[in-house]
C-alpha cells in the first residue's frame, strides 16, 4: 500500500488535514504548537484507491521544546518511508525562514511533494498562495482542512501521483494489544524494545505520548497490533486540555483493545493510578497481562523479593488474581519476549471454547461435594452447565431450579474451579444462572 506523509512546520494544519483525508478525530488537533509528536499513522480511500497517511510532528529548529531532536526524528524517518509528500504551509502567514529550509530538504528527498497552502477558507486567499511558487516545489495547492475545502481535489491530485501496489488486506482477526499505564512507567520504550526500531519518542518527562500510537507487529510467528497509549493520571492531575485528550484516546484504546499490557513502575511498586487502570480493564473485560517495568534498577531480586512484590499485586487485584505477572526491563530487554508470548496465550484463552461435555463432566460432582448454600430453606440443585457460543469473554451458563438465590461469593467458588481445571489465565469470565 502507498504512503503518504504530511509534513511542515508546527501549527500549520497538518493533523487537521490528517483526520479530513482519513475520515477520523485519531490525531489530536490543537491551537498549541508541537502537539503532535510521534508519527500517527492512518488509511484513507478516495476513487477505489486505498493508501496510508502519516501525521508527523512540526519540523522545528532553535527552539524551547526538549522534543524538538525527538520530533525531527519522527519527520525524517515519516519522509523516508513515504512515496509521497504532502508540504502543508500556512496562507495567513506567508513563507517562512523554516518553510524555506523545509523546502530546502524535500527537494533533496528525491521523493514526489505537493505543495499544499492550508488554511484558505475563502476563494479570495487563493491569490495569496502564489508566494510560495518561490519555494522551488511546483504549484501550491489550496485547501482549507478544517472545511474541507479543496480537499478533494487534492486527493484527485494524489491518486494520480502513487503508484500501483498491492492493497493491503486488513485481518479483523489480529489481535489488538494495548500497552498502558501511569505516564512514564516505560509504555513507549517498551514498544519500540518489541519492533527494534525507535517507533516512538522516550523522554524521562511524564506525558511525552499524547496520541494513542498503533504498530503491526509481525516477527517470531507473532502477529498483532500493538497500541502505545499516554499515560493514564488522576483526573485532579491532568492540567491541560491536550493531556485530557490523550487520556481519552488511551481509554478508547483499551475499548478498543483484546489484551492489555498493564506496566508498572518496579521502583515505586503497584499505587492506587494503577489500580484505577485495573479498573478500567476489568470494567471493559479485557484479558490483562501486568508487567513490572524497570526490573534492572531494582537491587535485590531473590526470589523472596519478587514473591513479595508478586503477591502484594495479587492481593491488590483480588478477587480477580488469575494474572500473568512478568519482571522485565524494555531498556535492557529483559524477558521482553515474554510479555509477548504471554499476551497471545492470554488472547488464545479469551476465545477458548470447552463442551459440554467436558464441563458437566468435571464440574457437577464438585457442584454436588459443594452446592450452593441454602437460602430460607431452599435448596438449590444446579443440573446442567454450557459455555455460550460467541462471546466477547468465556461465558458459562449454570441451569438450577431457583437461579436468584446463588450469590458472589458461590459464583466466585464455580470460576475459580473453572480456572483450576482448565487454562483461562489473564482473562475475564462471566457467570450466569439460569432456571432449568
Amino acid at each position: 500500500m502507498s504512503i503518504v506523509a504530511i509534513t511542515g512546520r508546527p501549527n500549520v494544519g497538518k493533523s487537521t488535514l490528517f483526520n479530513r483525508l482519513t475520515q477520523t478525530r485519531r490525531a489530536i488537533v490543537n491551537e498549541e504548537a508541537g502537539t503532535t509528536r510521534d508519527r500517527q499513522y492512518g488509511k484513507a480511500e478516495w476513487a477505489g484507491r486505498e493508501f496510508s497517511v502519516i501525521d508527523t510532528g512540526g519540523w522545528v529548529v532553535n527552539s524551547d521544546d526538549v522534543f524538538e531532536e525527538e520530533i525531527n526524528k519522527q519527520v525524517q524517518i515519516a519522509c523516508e518511508e513515504a512515496d509521497l509528500i504532502l508540504f502543508v504551509v500556512d496562507i495567513h502567514t506567508g513563507v517562512t525562514d523554516l518553510d524555506q529550509q523545509i523546502a530546502s530538504t524535500l527537494r533533496r528527498a528525491n521523493k514526489p511533494v505537493i505543495l499544499v497552502s492550508n488554511k484558505a477558507d475563502t476563494f479570495d486567499l487563493y491569490s495569496l498562495g502564489a508566494e510560495f511558487y518561490s519555494l522551488g516545489l511546483g504549484d501550491p495547492f489550496c485547501i482549507s482542512a478544517a472545511n474541507g475545502s479543496g480537499t478533494g481535489d487534492l486527493l484527485d491530485l494524489v491518486v494520480t501521483k502513487l503508484t500501483d501496489k498491492p492493497l493491503q488486506e486488513i485481518d479483523e482477526n489480529i489481535p489488538r494489544i494495548a500497552i498502558v499505564g501511569r505516564p512514564n512507567a516505560g509504555k513507549s520504550s517498551l514498544v519500540n524494545a518489541f519492533i527494534g526500531e525507535e517507533r516512538n519518542i522516550v523522554t524521562d518527562i511524564a506525558g511525552t505520548t499524547r496520541d494513542s500510537i498503533n504498530t503491526l507487529y509481525d516477527k517470531f510467528g507473532l502477529k498483532f497490533y500493538l497500541v502505545d497509549t499516554a499515560g493514564i493520571r488522576k483526573k485532579n492531575k491532568v492540567n491541560e486540555d491536550l493531556e485530557y485528550y490523550s487520556i481519552v484516546r488511551s481509554i478508547r484504546s483499551i475499548e478498543d483493545s483484546d489484551v492489555c499490557i498493564l506496566m508498572l513502575d518496579a521502583t515505586r511498586g503497584i499505587e492506587s493510578q494503577d489500580m484505577n487502570i485495573f479498573s478500567l480493564i476489568q470494567k471493559n473485560k479485557k484479558g490483562v497481562v501486568i508487567v513490572v517495568n524497570k526490573w534492572d534498577l531494582v537491587e535485590d531480586k531473590n526470589q523472596i523479593v519478587v514473591k513479595t512484590f508478586e503477591n502484594a499485586i495479587r492481593e491488590r487485584t483480588a478477587p480477580f488474581t488469575d494474572i500473568p505477572v512478568i519482571f522485565s526491563s524494555a531498556l535492557t530487554k529483559q524477558r521482553i519476549y515474554k510479555i509477548l508470548e504471554t499476551a497471545k496465550q492470554v488472547y488464545d484463552n479469551r476465545k477458548s471454547k470447552i463442551s459440554t461435555h467436558k464441563l458437566n463432566e468435571v464440574l457437577l460432582p464438585i457442584v454436588e461435594n459443594t452446592p450452593p448454600p441454602m437460602y430460607k430453606g431452599k435448596v438449590v440443585k444446579i443440573k446442567y452447565i454450557t459455555q455460550l457460543p460467541n462471546t466477547y469473554v468465556p461465558s458459562f451458563v449454570f441451569f438450577c431450579n431457583l437461579p436468584q438465590w446463588v450469590k458472589e461469593p458461590y459464583k466466585r467458588f464455580l470460576e475459580n474451579q473453572i480456572r483450576k481445571n482448565w487454562n483461562l489465565t489473564g482473562t475475564p469470565i462471566n457467570i450466569f444462572m439460569r432456571e432449568k
